[in-house]
């Protein structure tokens, strides 16, 4: 005679820390709905997204049924895109500006070479915008210059009208910047470099309100709460826990505490001078008993860190380290070659692979991991780190905040 089945639903919280974006984060819910279908599809279970019923910040529910269990999970979004567009209002010639003062931090801190040591993609990523930048405005000069001959065959001092055509090409370019990134993604550097690591006024305040959210949910009526951190979103994560545990706001018979961090870029902002009170927080959480921090990157991503130890390239690494437990995501492995064929040259298509589906799912499933039975801790606790991890400390910059 076959068992009942289990009517125990286990109830999570999880709140998403997007990286530096100023897109809606209504596409993070049509990210997740999409891709948890297929996932559901491919590794036969069920999952179903709906609208939240409860006020709060923007955010969706799932309720699935995994392993034979029920799951209710409340997501939402911790949004800062406001703060990501208001920075971005630079203009062609304050970008240009960015570029110079971005350049020239990294390169003189030695930052940029220290990071070459780490992994040479996310540098390439880096210098990409400018890279294309100063191709852009080549270009445009090259232009205004055979303009100028060609008017100089009317009257020599007419030659000075090719500078007219300046404007609209670099216009022009960063009109189509949806499609070539180069303006976000030096945007995107400039933003931590302009206080050389050092988190600007109005990100510490929007912090400050994400940690009492945390912090409300974990006296709530859940099994779990999982902090999930994708890309830059990851060094704001690390501080926001920190601070909630040493505010001592993580009840001692509250909800299980877990932080799953993805496709993370730590190192560009923790190798930075001034980045004193992440360095202090990476030293601080890697030690806690109160959490369970998982680290997931993935070599195939160009744009990220791939099993690089944050805590340790940076330097700040204890004696009693915990956390993170390092995993790959082993794209060539858990992507079909088809789908690895299709993905492998879409850089930021793949820096986002973290939050949808595999066709050839091995141990990281990010739907299982936010609507399925187990918490973060479970899922991973026998699982041992990636022999490839890199924890060599390579920071110049060690010191940490007070």
């Amino acid at each position: 005679m076959s068992s009942p089945p289990d009517t125990t639903v286990t109830r999570r919280r999880v709140f998403y820390i997007p990286g530096y974006d100023p897109i809606h984060p209504r596409r993070y819910r049509e990210l997740y709905r999409k891709e948890g279908a297929e996932q559901a599809r491919l590794s036969g279970y069920a999952l179903d997204l709906s609208a939240r019923k409860s006020e709060g910040r923007y955010g969706w529910q799932v309720d699935a049924r995994i392993d034979g269990q029920g799951v209710h999970a409340e997501f939402d979004v911790l949004v800062w895109s406001d703060i990501v567009r208001d920075s971005m209002e630079r203009g062609i010639a304050g970008t240009y500006l960015q570029l110079i003062r971005t350049a020239w931090i990294y390169i003189a801190s030695g930052a940029l070479f220290r990071l070459m040591r780490l992994r040479k993609g996310p540098v390439i990523a880096a210098l990409y915008p400018v890279g294309f930048l100063i191709v852009q405005l080549a270009l445009a000069l090259a232009l205004a210059y055979a303009l100028g001959r060609l008017l100089a065959l009317l009257h020599p001092y007419a030659a000075w009208a090719g500078l007219a055509v300046i404007p609209p090409v670099l216009h022009w370019f960063k009109a189509r910047d949806n499609k070539l990134f180069a303006y976000y993604l030096m945007h995107d550097y400039a933003y931590s470099a302009q206080s050389k690591g050092a988190n600007p006024p109005e990100l510490e305040a929007r912090m400050a309100q994400f940690t009492d959210e945390i912090a409300a949910a974990l006296t709530s009526d859940v099994d779990e709460v999982l902090v999930v951190g994708h890309s830059s979103g990851v060094h704001l994560g690390v501080s926001i826990l920190a601070d909630l545990i040493r505010q001592g706001r993580v009840p001692e018979n509250g909800p299980t505490l877990s932080f799953l961090t993805l496709g993370q870029v730590v190192p560009m902002v923790s190798f930075l001078r001034d980045a004193d009170r992440l360095r202090a927080d990476l030293n601080y959480l890697c030690s806690r008993d109160e959490l369970a921090w998982v680290d997931v990157t993935a070599p195939g991503d160009g744009c990220a860190f791939a099993l690089c130890d944050p805590v340790g390239v940076s330097g700040v690494a204890p004696e009693n380290q915990r956390w993170p437990l390092i995993l790959s995501a082993a794209f060539t492995q858990t992507l079909s070659p088809e789908r690895w064929k299709a993905l492998r040259w879409r850089f930021f298509r793949l820096h986002f692979q973290y939050l949808c589906a595999f066709d050839r799912p091995g141990d990281y499933d990010y739907f299982q991991i936010t609507a399925g039975p187990q918490t973060l801790g479970e899922r991973y606790a026998d699982r041992a780190p990636s022999p490839s991890r890199i924890t060599r400390a390579t920071s110049r910059y060690t010191s940490m905040a007070a």
